[in-house]
């Protein structure tokens, strides 16, 4: 049986694999939206819910794991800690699949930050109109760092009801939230940018499939400043790029 960690886009493309290739797979997701856009299998046992270490570690001895795939997104270091921490107690094989990070170009408006924090400092210090893709889930760094009524926070986030939850409890507007499921094109980006009068893009280095090019290229041809929060360092234990070789090393393993 394998664990899968399957939080994103990433994740649901990898257990489509292992379930084509004939694997059990209990995969892990944290909102009702993840669930659904899990596709329904025979072999597929899908868990909602936060899972600290020792639900964890739980979930992993009852359903006698041998490998636990972690795809979770590359800014969801806690999962990744704990889900090593419990994998090398229990002798569990960990293997860690992580989308490449998006190159970032030379652009005089681009900075980089390595907190949300820092990120909602800058953004605001480079304009009054900043406009947030980094999701739900860090929202009060930025309305906090808010100080004038002339200053404007434009929230992109995924059209689920935890997610507009989020933004209403942090304060934020309904007309100041924008609920979309991307990924989103250049030209769509920017639209936006120009429709929100956008100053400043706030983003991740999600990679392309986090949209993270797209981002960046709209925001250059508008010519308004982006500030990148850089991806955390983490030493994971059995790191996979390319998601062809994912099959490969779980065969060499020998889970079945």
């Amino acid at each position: 049986m394998i664990f899968l960690a399957a939080g994103t886009q990433d994740g649901r493309q990898i257990a489509h694999l292992l379930l084509q290739n004939g694997y059990k797979v209990t995969a892990s997701v944290v909102s009702d939206y993840g669930k659904i856009l899990l596709s329904k299998h025979p072999q597929l046992t899908v868990i909602e819910q936060m899972l600290d270490e020792n639900a964890l570690q739980n979930i992993l001895q009852n359903a006698k794991i041998k490998i636990f795939v972690d795809a979770s997104h590359p800014y969801a270091v806690n999962i990744s800690q704990t889900a090593m921490k419990v994998c090398r107690r229990l002798g569990i094989y960990y293997l860690r699949y992580e989308r490449p990070a998006t190159a970032l170009p030379s652009y005089a408006k681009l900075y980089e930050t390595t907190s949300f924090e820092a990120a909602a400092a800058k953004a605001f210090a480079l304009g009054n109109n900043v406009f947030l893709t980094t999701g739900s889930r860090h929202l009060t760094e930025f309305t906090t760092a808010m100080h004038s009524p002339d200053q404007t926070l434009t929230v992109r986030v995924l059209p689920a009801v935890e997610s507009i939850q989020a933004c209403i409890h942090a304060g934020i507007l309904p007309k100041h939230i924008i609920a979309m499921q991307g990924p989103f094109s250049k030209e769509l980006n920017k639209l936006m940018y120009m429709h929100t009068g956008a100053e400043v893009v706030v983003m991740k280095n999600s990679g392309k499939l986090g949209g993270s090019d797209t981002k960046l290229s709209a925001a250059i041809d508008a010519g308004i400043s982006v500030v990148v929060i850089s991806r955390p360092c983490l030493k994971y234990d059995n790191l996979i790029t390319d998601s062809s070789l994912l099959i490969d090393k779980i065969k060499e393993i020998g889970e079945k």
